[in-house]
């Protein structure tokens, strides 16, 4: 290789191939990415092409071998490292990296235990381009009489890049129309325009997003008001005000998927308390309950507990919109006399909890610096959750009543490690130890919940108290998929995947002896509107996306932050539509009558949140906030029908 002279631009040529050959094997053994068709495949196939061409084509600016050299391997590590990075939150968030999860560095100490999982020492594969283009830079002679690109040549080469991006885009578009219009499908806008350029296009969305709020003004929630007040169901009235006065405990099960609930593994009972609660004469009990959490996890299950809003497409609530303004569950509740709290055994500022329940007008944050944690009772995310039950239902008892608070727990997490001594069944034996461990943390979990039972009980506590549960969100992504399909023992299509975002949701209400399973379909943005009627609180004047799952009125519609959607007949997931009973392909035109509703509750939502339209807001009479020159110019827009009551601004 050494005797051999290649021409001037042997190095960049190689560098472009390589990294752009290495980018498709990846898309296709590292992410799930769904194809349908060869054109999906050609596009996906295509789509690192544009980018590599011009960042790449830089070089040609150089003058000397020597710079021209270090900048391609520069980009060959800078491109490889993006892309390990996806992979790496891919193989636990089952999703792509964006700008404001980049951010979150307070939470990365957290979860170092979660990130080391991930990571394997075969990943060096994924740098593989920057060990090829090290060897050529070192090893391949350069003819000495080759030239440099001349002005026009460089200029053919970035219109034949340009020409390339746009090609891609065209296909792209004609493959999904309005492609760039949803960018809360991250996996659609990956396989069409590329990783690269998705991160690119990232950095505009959020810049966007972030200016959206310095523009925003009250007549943009006229229309998103109109809809809610729209969709509102009527209260069950034989469910309103059912546990009014009563305390109400929240319980967030954390990571616990329905598919253990009333299962066994290895013939061993997975959560015998939780089972135990589905035939109990005072619990409720929704088994088609479905989480629609994004990337802020567990945050985003508070999210749409407090406020029955979506969370944001691309980063956590909690860490971008902290300040804004909310109408949350717990300032409802503090306005009708009660003490609200949240109980969490780990660090405060934990996923900016700290600063949001201030937001959230949450009057009490009990973090780990108020519980004693024993020798053998820590476990990495902070205290294991028996003696967290334990010292909890201590501080309630200390609390003024009637009291909301919310408790938050910790051990059946990523990557699901327990101590020998807690260890209750047997591990499972599948290929993924994440699979594996996980069915001794949700044994453990339950074990944890029959604590905590138990314990109000003790402190008198009980009876007079309603105990809400629900899973926060999946604990096994589809990285699992294969050890899933053994234990299943089924093949896990995109339905079935999202069959497995189902999460249990209980209400247990002691001395109500009406118990049973409800099977009404319903997800976590309808957890606000249940509670608050049960506990006598009306709604109607709020803005919010769920509805009371008790209400006959209301819609068996769950849309999942990702654009998939669940109805009584339908599901529609990986772009598919399928018949929600025997899980088979039917024709997309039965799903196409939700898709756009599905698409505009999300960008509602994320119009409230990036704009902190609820500033223009007074939930307490329902009425607008407008300044007189916003009046003015929702007179002019609005029809003579569509009037809406508004009160000027101070």
């Amino acid at each position: 290789m050494m005797k051999k002279e290649w021409p001037r631009h042997s190095i960049l040529a190689i560098a472009i191939i390589v990294t752009w050959l290495k980018t498709y094997i990846i898309y296709k053994t590292s992410f799930s990415i769904t194809i349908d068709n060869a054109l999906q495949e050609f596009i996906l196939f295509i789509n690192p092409l544009s980018w590599l061409l011009f960042v790449y084509g830089i070089s040609l600016f150089f003058k000397s071998d020597k710079a021209k050299n270090r900048y391609i391997l520069a980009i060959a590590v800078i491109s490889s490292i993006v892309l390990y990075a996806n992979v790496a939150f891919y193989r636990f968030f089952s999703d792509f990296i964006t700008l404001p999860v980049l951010f979150q560095k307070d939470n990365f100490g957290d979860l170092g235990a979660s990130a080391a999982e991930s990571v394997y020492w075969t990943d060096i594969a994924y740098f593989i381009d920057v060990i090829v283009i090290s060897l050529a830079i070192k090893f391949i002679k350069i003819k000495s009489e080759s030239t440099a690109f001349r002005k026009g040549q460089r200029k053919a080469y970035f219109i034949l890049s340009t020409a390339v991006m746009f090609f891609n885009l065209g296909l792209a578009e004609a493959e999904r129309p309005q492609l760039l219009t949803r960018s809360f499908d991250r996996e659609m806008l990956v396989k069409n325009i590329g990783m690269y350029n998705y991160h690119i296009y990232d950095v505009y969305i959020q810049s966007k997003s972030q200016a959206q709020r310095a523009l925003a003004d009250g007549s943009q929630l006229v229309e998103i008001n109109n809809y809610v007040s729209s969709n509102q169901s009527e209260p069950n009235p034989e469910m309103f005000g059912l546990t009014e006065g009563r305390n109400l405990i929240v319980v967030t099960l954390e990571s616990l998927q329905s598919f253990t609930i009333n299962n066994d593994m290895n013939g061993e009972t997975i959560t015998p308390f939780l089972n135990d609660l589905t035939e109990d004469e005072d619990t409720i009990y929704f088994p088609n309950f479905y989480h629609q959490t994004g990337l802020g996890k567990t945050s985003d299950s508070e999210f749409l507990l407090e406020n029955s809003l979506y969370p944001l497409s691309g980063g956590a609530v909690f860490f971008t919109h902290s300040g804004n303004s909310y109408n949350s569950m717990a300032e409802s509740l503090g306005k009708n006399g009660y003490h609200t709290s949240v109980q969490h055994a780990n660090t405060k500022s934990f996923w900016n909890r700290d600063m949001m329940y201030e937001s959230l007008n949450i009057d009490e944050f009990l973090d780990i610096d108020s519980y004693e944690i024993g020798e053998g009772e820590a476990v990495n995310w902070g205290m294991k959750d028996i003696p967290f039950m334990e010292q909890s239902v201590e501080h309630m008892a200390k609390l003024p009543e009637p009291f909301y608070t919310r408790l938050l727990t910790l051990t059946n997490h990523h990557p699901f490690y327990l101590d020998e001594e807690d260890k209750m069944i047997d591990e499972f034996d599948s290929n993924s130890g994440t699979l594996n461990r996980y069915f001794q943390t949700a044994r453990y979990l339950d074990e944890s919940v029959k604590v905590l039972f138990d314990e109000l009980k003790q402190q008198g506590l009980y009876e007079n108290s309603v105990i809400v549960m629900y899973g926060d969100h999946y604990g096994i992504s589809e990285n699992h998929n294969a050890a899933m399909e053994q234990y299943l023992g089924k093949e896990i299509t995109p339905f079935e995947t999202a069959q497995l975002q189902k999460v249990p949701f209980f209400i247990h209400i002691p001395g109500y002896g009406e118990g049973h399973v409800d099977e009404e379909i319903g997800g976590q943005v309808d957890i606000r509107p249940t509670i608050m009627h049960l506990m006598g609180v009306e709604t109607k004047e709020d803005i919010q996306f769920g509805g009371d799952l008790f209400s006959e009125e209301h819609e068996e519609f769950v849309v999942f932050r990702d654009g998939r959607f669940i109805t009584k007949d339908h599901v529609y997931a990986g772009n598919t539509c399928y018949d929600s009973e025997t899980g088979e392909e039917i024709d997309q035109t039965a799903c196409e009558p939700y898709i756009e509703p599905a698409f505009t509750e999300l960008e509602y939502s994320e119009s409230i949140i990036n704009g902190d339209l609820l500033r223009f807001y007074d939930e307490d009479n329902g009425q607008m906030i407008l300044s007189e020159k916003e009046l003015d110019k929702l007179e002019k827009e609005q029809q003579e029908n569509e009037a809406i009551e508004v009160v000027p601004q101070q």
